[in-house]
């Protein structure tokens, strides 16, 4: 099964700067995405790998690791307001013409939670494969807070009650039903996805792969701080492809 991996990276990131390719433990933020994208095409074969970008920087990064970058992110789909399901499903198009085949499987892997392995991939693969009827995967970790039992929102009243209201009564977190954080470290779409014109990660046939370790992304500058002294350290619990 003809698979396109993606690594969606626009340039003009506010909330920290110059995001994609600042150094986490040393090394551009991009390059950890692009060592499993190459790592899980040498493990699968029949694999191509796009960069979307607009930054000729963030380009320049990838072409230092080796990959071949002849597209080029409209601006329209630089923005932020654009959303990413849009930005896939156009480096889609363009590769599926200049590579002359149509692909099974895109395999989109977000930059900034990069703590994956190839094995992930792998495994996370045949999960999607194994269902036909599945539009797509997207990896998870487990939940902090659970909406059942210990999240709550504001009512038409004023007053707050629980995010999610059980079946049953829910008296501890363990009895409570099992939910997940999204943790956005990647994402696999069957071409169907985009045939249906979905602008959504999420649909009535998303399946789940559950990250065996841990797993989070990099929203606030102090991030990075945590991130790269895990990886310093040695205080990650997996080998970080």
């Amino acid at each position: 099964m003809k698979t396109l991996v993606t690594i969606c990276a626009r340039g003009g990131s506010k909330g920290i700067p110059g995001k994609n390719i600042k150094p986490l433990a040393g090394i551009p933020l991009i390059v950890y995405s692009i060592r499993a994208a190459v790592g899980y095409q040498k493990r699968m074969g029949e694999v191509d790998i796009a960069i979307s970008s607009d930054s000729e920087e963030i380009i320049a990064s990838a072409r230092g690791c080796g990959l071949d970058v002849p597209y080029r992110r409209p601006p329209g789909l630089a923005t932020d307001e654009a959303g990413k399901v849009g930005a896939i499903a156009d480096v889609l198009r363009y590769y599926e013409e200049l590579m002359q085949t149509t692909y099974a499987y895109v395999l989109d892997l977000d930059v900034t939670s990069p703590l994956r392995t190839v094995d992930d991939l792998f495994a996370a693969y045949h999960i999607i494969d194994s269902d036909a009827d599945a539009y797509n995967l997207f990896s998870v970790s487990p939940c902090g807070r659970n909406p059942y039992f210990a999240m709550v929102e504001r009512g038409a009243q004023g007053y707050y009650h629980l995010v999610k209201q059980p079946l049953s009564d829910v008296l501890s977190r363990q009895s409570a039903p099992k939910v997940f954080d999204m943790n956005g470290s990647f994402y696999f779409y069957r071409r169907s996805f985009f045939e249906k014109g979905f602008r959504s990660a999420t649909t009535e046939k998303s399946l789940v792969y559950e990250m065996p370790h841990m797993c989070f992304d990099l929203d606030h500058a102090i991030d990075f701080e945590f991130m790269s002294f895990l990886i310093e350290k040695n205080k990650l619990d997996f080998i970080l492809s």
